[in-house]
């Protein structure tokens, strides 16, 4: 069975991104792509009341928007367009995607984020708490980044809390469905409060850093090529700096302890790197679903 990803479209520049980052990925994987506009559902604010005509008009806006998003779809990615009634931008994308059994939710940045930067918005956060599939984020001005070379690497933000292997599984789908290389990360060493920060337990950090890599890339199957790196710098933020990124590339990082089970939730380690990394993030629940049909 063809997967499927949803993808959130507005008529901005950050949609126009989603819409270039899903296309990408539906190319590399050959899933194929549904894009989503989701418009005011019967809760909407008393500032837009019910009215016939009006709801024609936002209608015929709403497909003349998608037909532009479909245009940009590069040709050979099955695409489909939706525009759907929800309380929510939200709620809309997770019905989609629950209706189409969806493998991943696709989103760009929030308004007011730097060229290259994340900026979540109350929506994306709204997203990441109720969405039970992988999440994409992706920074404002990933459409230049986009390459016919598909997804070439993705990189994984390893750990040793709940949740790893089902993060690793993941990743491992994901670069066999795109042919991607994995570069298996870890920051541990960085990952540690001021208190703490001796060379004796910075020494002892790096010991047990590359063994958690060296036991993920022994759990690597035959096909899949992958590296390990261990991040150095005073601070999570700062060793991501000295990452270097490719054109088309992803990072996927778990889903907090926090989270419910089968749900997202952003931790402060994955919070951090979001501040500072220029590619798309796939945020992926901490536990796996038991529909059978995902």
């Amino acid at each position: 069975m063809t997967s499927r990803i949803v993808v959130g479209y507005t008529a901005t520049k950050t949609g126009r991104d989603a819409v270039a980052v899903a296309s990408g990925l539906a190319a590399a994987s050959g899933a194929e792509l549904d894009i989503v506009l989701v418009l005011p559902g019967e809760g909407r604010s008393v500032i837009t009341p019910p009215d016939a005509s009006y709801d024609r008009y936002l209608l015929g806006q709403a497909e003349s928007w998608l037909a532009d998003a479909a245009a940009s779809v590069p040709e050979g990615v099955v695409h489909r367009e939706h525009a759907r009634y929800a309380e929510s931008f939200a709620e809309g994308l997770v019905e989609t995607a629950d209706e189409f059994g969806a493998t991943h939710l696709v989103v760009g940045a929030a308004d007011g984020g730097a060229r290259g930067r994340h900026r979540l918005g109350s929506t994306t956060s709204q997203l990441l708490h109720s969405s039970d599939v992988p999440v994409v984020l992706v920074p404002r001005g990933a459409r230049k980044r986009v390459t016919d070379a598909g997804v070439p690497r993705l990189t994984v933000a390893v750990g040793t809390r709940a949740g790893a292997d089902v993060l690793l599984d993941e990743a491992i789908a994901l670069a066999s469905a795109t042919g991607a290389s994995l570069r298996l990360v870890s920051l541990v060493t960085v990952d540690l409060p001021a208190s703490v920060d001796t060379g004796v337990i910075r020494l002892a950090g790096a010991a047990h850093a590359e063994k958690v890599l060296t036991d993920v890339l022994a759990a690597i199957p035959e096909g899949v090529r992958a590296d390990i790196v261990t991040a150095k710098g005073d601070s999570i933020e700062d060793a991501v700096t000295h990452l270097d990124w490719l054109p088309g590339e992803m990072i996927l990082v778990g889903s907090s302890r926090l989270a419910q089970p089968r749900r997202l939730f952003l931790g402060s380690v994955a919070a951090k790197l979001l501040s500072e990394i220029p590619v798309p993030m796939v945020v992926v629940p901490r536990t796996r679903t038991t529909d059978s049909s995902r």
